[in-house]
């Protein structure tokens, strides 16, 4: 059992929600996204989402986007994030990270080698914006057999045709995108929401987090309400963008986390 599954497992039995956080590594410099990411679960973070910096993140809005081009600037490289993990794990053993990004980086590393370093690092789970299912042999697969789970992105637009294929290969949890278009666009609507996590689970037996339009402790707790958790990206990315203190942002996480473990 992964830490992701067995966060969950200790979620069901406590009957509380998911909350899950995102930070780009290396945002705004490494000693400030790894003093967040250390102070993330103190502020009541179940799963941390870690950005993998890319020069071209389609799926991400101009929030993120920004980000991921200062830690780039700031020389974030793949190896530098996964040192970020390591220095994590010096403290905390038990909290699950997922890597979230694109291919190319991966790609150009190397699957093998990728895998084996992203385990001994201590990711936990992956979540690869631009790999379809029908591309399982190039690293959903041997991902899972390394022991990291794969997590994949439905959308409003996966129709039920679509669905079962999303979800063959899937583990540690769903992420359903509540809104159309990119990151930080729009805000979800939990009325809006609940069905397709109803449709999501019709075919599915794992936890529906709902990420992307999430933005205060209010949405947060509708949003969790209607599914098994929630995402909060934008939101915390554009409080580290404003250049506000690691307390700071980290109370803000708080607050974010209480609205959804009170759903």
């Amino acid at each position: 059992m992964t830490r992701i599954e067995s966060k969950f497992a200790q979620l069901r039995e406590e009957g509380k929600k998911a909350f899950v956080a995102y930070i780009m590594a290396g945002d705004p410099d490494v000693d400030s996204s790894l003093a967040v990411m250390k102070g993330l679960p103190e502020a009541g973070v179940d799963v941390i989402e870690l950005g993998l910096p890319f020069t071209d993140p389609m799926a991400d809005g101009p929030t993120i986007q920004l980000a991921g081009q200062r830690a780039l600037e700031g020389g974030m490289t793949l190896a530098r994030t996964l040192d970020m993990v390591r220095a994590f794990r010096e403290g905390d053993d038990t909290t699950p990270i997922v890597l979230m990004g694109y291919y190319n980086p991966i790609y150009s590393r190397g699957v093998d080698r990728f895998l084996a370093e992203a385990k001994e690092a201590g990711i936990d789970g992956l979540i690869i914006v631009d790999l379809p299912p029908e591309e399982d042999e190039e690293l959903c697969l041997p991902a899972q057999a390394a022991g990291l789970n794969f997590i994949r992105l439905a959308t409003p637009t996966t129709d039920d045709k679509r669905l079962p294929k999303v979800m063959q290969n899937t583990s540690g949890f769903v992420y359903y995108v509540s809104i159309t278009g990119i990151t930080g666009a729009a805000a979800a609507e939990a009325a809006d929401v609940g069905p397709e996590v109803a449709r999501i689970k019709a075919v599915s037996d794992l936890p529906v987090i709902v990420g992307f339009g999430i933005r205060t402790p209010e949405s947060a707790k509708a949003i969790a309400g209607v599914a098994d958790g929630c995402v909060v990206g934008t939101a915390i990315v554009g409080q580290i963008a404003e250049g506000k203190p690691v307390a700071d942002v980290l109370s803000f996480v708080k607050s974010l986390s209480d609205g959804a473990h009170s759903a």
